[in-house]
């Protein structure tokens, strides 16, 4: 039977594998602005940017993380604090304008209502939740962002079509099975209200699925979990 001590920091190594790269690579995309604005009549202020993934440097990936850069600036208060993100898709189709980018359907399948999503901090006036989110605040209601569709009504009044991250919040997208950058492949995210948020922001692809519970939030869950079963074990030995 190992020692408590040796249960707990192989809980640790473990709970910390994704985080420190422990067989998970990860490359940072490199976006470029498209001409024009796309998103719903009357509202459409969306600006759309796009990576080549052929050229990040990964020959596949399984997870992509979209985060808000922290800086407050171009954003509304409250529930529209940090970036807004008004879709994100992959296509095989290179595109040079956001009106070419709004015609088109995901390449590669996303599971929208399945992200998983960290929110940040509201600047003041703060609201009860983000704006895309559902009743609790905790998860992406995608009947309200809509991520697969560049459609967002960029206004505070009637707003529609995008969910807003927060300061510092984040949102993740894992596939069921690995994407080839082998051939050209694009990432295209839209920025609702053009300001550049997206160009502080951070946008990364990982080569393995992002975890359910985010790090470092899991690891004291993991490390409780170990503690309690090493403590279970010393009492039945001692009994």
């Amino acid at each position: 039977m190992y020692p408590k001590s040796r249960i707990l920091s192989a809980a640790a190594a473990a709970a910390f594998a994704f985080s420190v790269g422990a067989a998970v690579q990860a490359a940072p995309v490199t976006f470029s602005s498209l001409t024009g604005v796309t998103g719903a009549a009357g509202g459409a202020n969306t600006a759309v940017f796009k990576a080549d993934l052929s050229t990040a440097g990964l020959g596949s990936f399984s997870s992509i993380s979209i985060s808000d850069s922290g800086v407050i600036g171009g954003s509304a208060p409250g529930q529209f604090s940090g970036f807004d993100l008004d879709a994100v898709i992959i296509s095989t189709v290179d595109c040079a304008t956001a009106a070419c980018v709004a015609g088109l359907a995901s390449t590669v399948v996303f599971d929208y209502a399945s992200s998983i999503f960290t929110p940040g901090a509201q600047s003041a006036p703060a609201d009860l939740k983000f704006f895309g989110t559902n009743a609790a605040g905790t998860a992406v209601d995608d009947a309200i962002a809509t991520l697969g569709a560049f459609d967002a009504f960029s206004d505070t009044i009637t707003p529609a079509g995008f969910l807003s991250l927060g300061v510092n919040g984040s949102i993740g997208f894992n596939f069921a099975v690995a994407i080839s950058t082998a051939a050209p492949l694009f990432l295209y995210i839209g920025e609702v209200g053009n300001n550049g948020e997206l160009a502080a922001g951070g946008i990364e692809i990982f080569t393995d699925p992002i975890p359910e519970i985010p790090i470092p939030a899991a690891l004291p869950l993991f490390l409780f979990g170990m503690g309690a079963l090493g403590f279970k074990v010393k009492r039945r030995k001692t009994a």
